[in-house]
C-alpha cells in the first residue's frame, strides 16, 4: 500500500533515504545535551530499539564538548539538531553525519549577513565533511519574512511553511548542495497532511522526513501520527520519519517501535479508522520533549493537565504543553490554553495574551480557573 516513491536517493553516512530505500526510522535525545551520562543512555536506547538515526541538539559551545564526547562512545549514526545558533556547524559538522537546521532561527544571529549567505556557509560546511542536511521547517517558528508575506489565516500559515521550504531548497540547488531532506512539521495531522501533500507536489525530486511535532501522549499522540502518515505514505510520500511521543525518558525507545509498526501497517494494508469525532473536543498537544527542555518535570505535568480536563472531554478546547522557551511561546500561540515551560516557571498564555508565570506546584490550579473561565464564556 505504499506506492514507488518518486525522490531522489541521498545518503547519511551509510544509509540510503529516499528512492526505493527502505523507510528510515529516527528518533531525537529527549536530554539535555551538556547532560554526558543521560544524553549517552538516550542514543544507547535509541539505537538498541532500532533507530537508523538519532539527533541530538547543540545550541552551545558546552553542548559541542559534550557532543565530542557522545561521538567518541558511539558508532550510531548521528544528526546535530543547530537550534538557534547556525554557527556552530563548523564545531559540529565533523562529529555528525547529517546537519538539521531550521530555515525560521537562521535571522536569530549575525541580522546582517543575509540568509542565502548562511545557507551558503552550512552547505560548504556540510559537504566539506560529507555531511547531508535537513531543511528542517517547523510550523511553530515560521520565518518572519514568510509570516509577513501571507495573510494570518490557516491557509495563510500553510502557504508560508511551503514556500519556506521550497525557497530553502531552491537555495541549496543554487550552490549544487543535492544531499538534503526536508521536514514540515506541525501539531495538527491535517495541517501536516495539506503542506506535505503541497511540496512534494511542488518538489516530487525532494526526499521527505515526516512527522506530527508535539503529537503528545500515547495513544492520542500515536493516533494523530498514524493520521498523516497512512494518509501520506499511501500516495508515496515520506522517505524518512520520526513518532514524537511524550514518554518518560527511559521509553523513549517506543518511537522507534511504534514507527516500524505503522509502517509496517501501512505497507500491509492495514489501515485504521479515526474515531468518529477524534478532531472535536478537548485537544491535549504536548511536545516529546528534547534537549532543550530546562526541567523534565512537563512530562508529568501534561499527563496533570490531562488528568485535571478528563472531566470535560466533549469541550472544544486546545491546550498545549510545550517543554521549552525556543519553540514554546511560538507553538501555543494558537493554543485556547497554552503552557510553555522554563526551568522554574510555567509561562500561562490565552491564546497570544500571556496571563503569567508560575512555579509548577500551582500551575495546574490556574489552568483549571482559565479553562472553566474559557468554557464559561462559550456557553454565555
Amino acid at each position: 500500500m505504499i506506492p514507488e516513491r518518486k525522490t531522489r536517493t541521498i545518503h547519511v553516512r551509510d544509509l540510503a533515504i529516499g528512492g526505493n530505500a527502505p523507510i528510515a526510522i529516527q528518533s531525537m535525545a529527549a536530554t539535555r545535551t551538556v547532560d554526558v551520562d543521560a544524553t549517552m543512555e538516550q542514543v544507547r536506547l535509541i539505537d538498541e530499539a532500532g533507530a537508523d538515526l538519532i539527533r541530538i541538539a547543540a545550541d552551545t559551545p558546552a553542548d559541542v564538548e559534550a557532543l565530542k564526547i557522545i561521538r567518541a562512545g558511539t558508532s550510531a549514526r548521528l544528526s546535530v539538531d543547530l537550534q538557534e545558533n547556525y554557527r556552530l556547524a563548523e564545531q559540529v559538522a565533523p562529529l555528525v553525519d547529517k546537519i538539521r537546521y531550521n530555515p525560521g532561527h537562521l535571522h536569530h544571529h549575525e541580522r546582517a549577513r543575509s540568509i542565502a549567505d548562511k545557507v551558503a556557509y552550512l552547505a560548504d560546511i556540510a559537504g566539506a565533511n560529507n555531511c547531508a542536511i535537513r531543511i528542517g521547517v517547523n510550523a511553530g517558528s515560521v520565518a518572519p519574512d514568510y509570516a509577513a508575506k501571507f495573510p494570518a489565516t490557516d491557509e495563510g500559515h500553510a502557504s508560508a511553511i511551503v514556500a519556506s521550504a521550497v525557497d530553502h531548497c531552491a537555495l541549496l540547488d543554487n550552490l549544487e548542495f543535492t544531499n538534503y531532506v526536508v521536514s514540515i512539521k506541525d501539531s495538527d495531522p491535517r495541517v501536516v497532511i495539506e503542506t506535505n501533500t503541497r511540496f512534494a507536489t511542488a518538489r516530487p525530486d525532494v526526499p521527505l522526513h515526516l512527522g506530527v511535532t508535539e503529537a503528545g501522549m500515547p495513544p492520542d499522540g500515536i493516533i494523530k501520527t498514524r493520521i498523516a502518515f497512512e494518509q501520506l505514505l499511501s500516495q508515496g510520500i515520506g522517505d524518512t520519519l520520526r513518532v514524537s511521543l511524550t514518554v518518560p525518558f527511559k521509553d523513549k525507545g517506543l518511537e522507534i517501535q511504534t514507527g516500524r509498526e505503522l509502517v509496517a501497517d501501512i505497507q500491509a494494508g492495514r489501515f485504521r479508522s479515526v474515531p468518529k469525532g477524534f478532531f472535536d473536543g478537548l485537544n491535549i498537544i504536548a511536545c516529546p520533549s528534547c534537549s532543550r527542555v530546562e526541567n523534565e518535570a512537563f512530562i508529568d505535568l501534561a499527563q496533570d493537565v490531562k488528568r485535571i480536563t478528563k472531566d470535560a472531554l466533549e469541550e472544544n478546547i486546545t491546550i498545549a504543553v510545550m517543554g521549552c522557551r525556543v519553540n514554546g511561546p511560538g507553538e501555543t500561540d494558537d493554543a485556547d490554553i497554552g503552557l510553555w515551560c522554563g526551568p522554574k516557571k510555567v509561562n500561562l498564555k490565552r491564546g497570544t495574551e500571556t496571563l503569567g508565570a508560575y512555579g509548577y506546584g500551582e500551575i495546574l490550579h490556574r489552568v483549571r480557573e482559565e479553562f472553566d473561565r474559557q468554557v464559561a464564556e462559550r456557553s454565555a
